[in-house]
């Protein structure tokens, strides 16, 4: 208080350009040659360093109180209907579950699980969301995709799980960090496979619609270059994984040999408006969730959130925790974590003897307005 009261003081006392330093002192290091005599110039240097480090002091004290605020999440707008979430542990009874949908990670060499151009580094803990921290430091994950066109509007697509020519454009999307709505089109399917097929003429997955653009297209090779050129760095910075031709595709297929039976159709109620699943490619609990959603034709928007994206915070700072799976249901206003809970919720509110009620006039593409 007595400095502060000794700079206010120097501040009316001095010439201009000294005032100005005096006014500037949290951000200055260094201080002016003109003004009052020697002495009183000395106090002056005294007072600015003093100052100079208190600001320092105070920054430090603003980022300790930013750290509060990044791991304080915001007010929730959607009630927690299900359990808590518990990071890195599998439910009781769903080991070989999750085994089996590790497979297609596995064989594909963890396609989908970074973002292009992915970056790790050790840095000063500031709060901020980390999967690893060591004392006061933290592991920051960083990528290019801060740097792409982002679209206006999701990109939607028509595909089904066990595709392996879907899962590769899932893998681009993933690096590419992008947020897509996904209508789902089971083999017998019913309701979203007729309208692709309608929309483009063609009994092919996947299926590409961008209203951002209005392109509309077929043949995985062709999204893929699309969505690098559109939304990424261009073509050069595809991947090898996703352009390895026949390894690719086989590579894909025989990752979901173990789970065929979860392309069986399973008749549901259509939500009114999407559901939104956070997660990425390579996560074996969001594949458990995602079957789940393509067997039930439920369209839902993706956020993707692989190793480098920046809504990994976003997702911290929104429920206080990071962990995919996370379902957010916009027609129950509630959301859950943990696969096993959310698979259930999905059959509890949307099969089609669920009592509860949605609402349910199904969604419409933008593309069919």
């Amino acid at each position: 208080k007595q400095l502060n009261s000794d700079i206010q003081q120097l501040r009316q006392r001095t010439t201009s350009p000294v005032a100005k330093l005096l006014s500037d002192a949290p951000r200055a290091g260094c201080f002016l040659t003109e003004g009052p005599p020697a002495q009183e110039q000395q106090r002056m240097r005294l007072c600015v360093t003093a100052a100079f480090n208190i600001s320092k002091a105070t920054r430090s004290v603003n980022v300790r109180a930013q750290e509060t605020e990044a791991i304080t999440p915001a007010q929730p707008a959607y009630k927690n209907v299900g359990p808590e979430a518990k990071r890195f542990a599998v439910g009781e009874g769903q080991l070989g579950n999750v085994a089996t949908a590790s497979l297609p990670t596995l064989m594909r060499l963890g396609a989908g699980a970074f973002c292009v151009g992915y970056n790790a580094e050790m840095v000063e803990d500031d709060g901020r969301y980390s999967v690893f921290r060591n004392g006061n430091q933290r592991l920051s994950e960083t990528s290019k995709v801060t740097n792409y066109p982002r679209p206006a509007k999701p990109l939607e697509i028509y595909e089904f799980e066990l595709c392996p020519f879907c899962k590769k454009v899932r893998e681009a999307i993933t690096m590419l960090d992008l947020d897509v709505i996904f209508y789902p089109t089971p083999r017998d399917g019913d309701i979203w496979r007729p309208k692709a097929i309608e929309m483009g003429g063609k009994k092919q997955f996947p299926y590409l619609v961008d209203p951002n653009t209005g392109r509309s297209m077929y043949e995985s090779d062709d999204i893929i270059k699309y969505l690098f050129n559109t939304y990424g760095g261009g073509e050069a910075e595809i991947p090898g994984l996703l352009t390895a031709g026949f390894f690719t595709v086989l590579s894909a297929g025989l990752g979901n040999m173990a789970r065929v039976g979860s392309n069986t159709v399973i008749k549901s109620k259509q939500p009114a408006q999407p559901l939104v699943l956070w997660g990425y490619e390579a996560s074996p609990f969001v594949k458990i969730v995602r079957e789940t959603l393509c067997a039930m034709q439920l369209p839902y928007k993706l956020v993707t959130c692989a190793r480098g994206s920046p809504k990994r915070e976003e997702l911290m700072r929104k429920y206080g925790t990071f962990q995919v799976p996370c379902l957010e249901d916009p027609n129950t206003e509630s959301y859950l974590f943990e696969s096993a809970a959310i698979v259930k919720y999905l059959m509890d509110t949307y099969s089609a003897d669920a009592t509860t009620s949605t609402s349910a006039a199904a969604p419409t593409p933008s593309t069919s307005q």
